[in-house]
């Protein structure tokens, strides 16, 4: 399947009857928007234990991902109506995620709780994850996969081809980072812009959208409960006592069949 959640795409591959085998060359070919058919991650569906699906995801690069918000949410999506449960459980290498029926077309997914040990973003070294040592002291936080976020006067001007590279491979950063350009709109609302690592820019991205709220909250920037406006739409992020809530739309483009 395609799907997409405010811009941010996917392809879906299912391999819950295990038939299927997906290998590197293949994720490649797939992310080739010329000759395969395009997208910022991969995710493959697979059965194991008692969750309603296991996911595994891949960046356009053929790297691993260890989660993705936005393919969490539409996934979901997906199996609530293929079989008509409102709450299912997800399993990840992030761990066991939960996702319910938001109601209005909208779904939610409790992506855990942010890591804030800078051992599990994770980081090179010992530093305050508050204010990095970098041009523009960014924060860092995990969200399953590493994030660094700046908090700017305009996000709209930034220049996120030119430093996103940059700062993605950054040597504080040893499995690399997402990279995130933020600022404060009003009251619990965020501008955000997104580079993911392996990737590039991006017109939305769930992880970073829970990343930049964890971090806008910590600086005191804002509440727990925040909307974010990325390129791709809005999305809505709720820091709560059981983890980071993220609720938004889906949408599925198309489904076919892989020859390669």
């Amino acid at each position: 399947m395609k799907m997409h959640g405010l811009g941010n795409d996917f392809v879906v591959i299912d391999e819950r009857d295990g038939t299927v085998r997906v290998t590197d060359d293949v994720v490649v070919a797939i992310a080739d928007r010329h000759r395969g058919v395009g997208f910022d991650q991969l995710a493959v569906m697979s059965m194991r234990g008692n969750a309603d699906v296991h996911l595994t995801f891949y960046n356009s690069d053929g790297s691993t991902a260890g989660a993705c918000g936005n393919a969490t949410r539409c996934i979901a999506r997906h199996i609530m109506n293929e079989t008509g449960k409102s709450d299912l459980t997800v399993t990840t290498e992030r761990g066991t995620l939960f996702a319910r029926d938001a109601g209005d077309g909208m779904t939610s997914v409790n992506m855990g709780h942010p890591q804030l040990n800078w051992t599990d973003i994770p980081l090179a070294e010992d530093v305050n994850i508050d204010a990095l040592p970098m041009d523009g002291a960014p924060m860092a936080t995990g969200m399953g996969n590493p994030h660094c976020t700046f908090f700017v006067d305009d996000a709209d001007a930034i220049d996120l081809d030119a430093r996103g590279a940059d700062i993605e491979h950054h040597p504080l950063y040893p499995e690399r980072t997402n990279v995130q350009f933020a600022h404060v709109v009003g009251p619990d609302h965020l501008r955000m812009r997104v580079w993911e690592r392996g990737v590039g820019v991006t017109l939305a991205s769930g992880s970073s959208s829970c990343a930049t709220a964890v971090a806008a909250h910590r600086k005191g920037l804002t509440g727990k409960s925040v909307r974010i406006d990325l390129d791709g739409g809005t999305i809505h992020i709720d820091w709560r006592d059981d983890g980071v809530w993220m609720t938004g739309p889906t949408a599925h483009v198309f489904s076919g069949v892989w020859y390669g």
